[in-house]
């Protein structure tokens, strides 16, 4: 386990913001969904530790997907996983209002989701050794280079999200951008609190809990390839 402490991490983690914050007009379904149903499904960022045993009203494997965008591949997964408890993580309100809709509509009970930036929640809210599987499908490449600083996967990054994963735990990395595929595998077979599952410096085949999304069926239209990264916490 790494000596990194949170102390370490948090005054450069905190500059890092993955995402910019083009909110977009929420239709007015994506509205009531806050309305209605954010009691239920969603977690307010509070900077605690959170109890989700308690949330959810259990104790089961906690799975984090962080980005969920319009949350298609997290319904999927949580649907067709009832035995573990998904946590999601979006900023972007239209994708986080339109996934409670769908949460919703099949009475779903093994999902929670925060609409807040993933480090501070990863920081204050997520106990260390809490998370099961950690999942970053397909994060904005930041693709120009004086832009590169703004990945959400770089080494602080990656050891904080260590501390809270449980030994064993898995990182599911996936990206359309090739010279991002490359720099994270370069960031991951650096760091010293993960091992790749697959073998050294080697990307995975897609996984069957990965569905093909929109998103990804767009890219490959485009002629982009796919690259999935699978990582052990050792």
């Amino acid at each position: 386990m790494s000596d990194r402490t949170d102390d370490d991490t948090a005054p450069y983690l905190r500059r890092i913001r993955s995402f910019v914050l083009r909110e977009g007009r929420m239709t007015p379904a994506q509205q009531r969904a806050f309305d209605e149903h954010w009691a239920r499904f969603g977690i307010d960022y509070s900077g605690s530790v959170q109890d989700y045993a308690a949330r959810f009203g259990r104790s089961a494997p906690l799975v984090m997907e962080i980005g969920f965008g319009n949350g298609e591949a997290l319904a999927w997964a949580s649907e067709h996983d009832q035995a573990r408890d998904y946590l999601g993580i979006e900023v972007h309100g239209p994708g986080v209002g339109r996934l409670m809709n769908a949460l919703a509509a099949r009475d779903a009970a093994n999902v929670r989701l925060y609409k807040h930036d993933a480090v501070e929640v990863l920081e204050h809210e997520i106990a260390p050794g809490t998370l099961a599987e950690a999942r970053i499908w397909f994060p904005d490449p930041w693709h120009k280079k004086r832009h590169n600083k703004r990945r959400i996967v770089q080494a602080p990054f990656v050891a904080l999200l260590a501390s809270r994963m449980a030994p064993g735990g898995l990182l599911h990395l996936a990206t359309d951008w090739q010279p991002y595929a490359e720099y994270m595998l370069d960031v991951m077979e650096a760091a010293p609190d993960w091992r790749n599952d697959i073998g050294p410096g080697q990307y995975a085949e897609k996984p069957a809990w990965r569905i093909e999304t929109h998103f990804e069926r767009r890219g490959l239209k485009l002629g982009h390839g796919v690259w999935d990264l699978l990582y052990r916490r050792v």
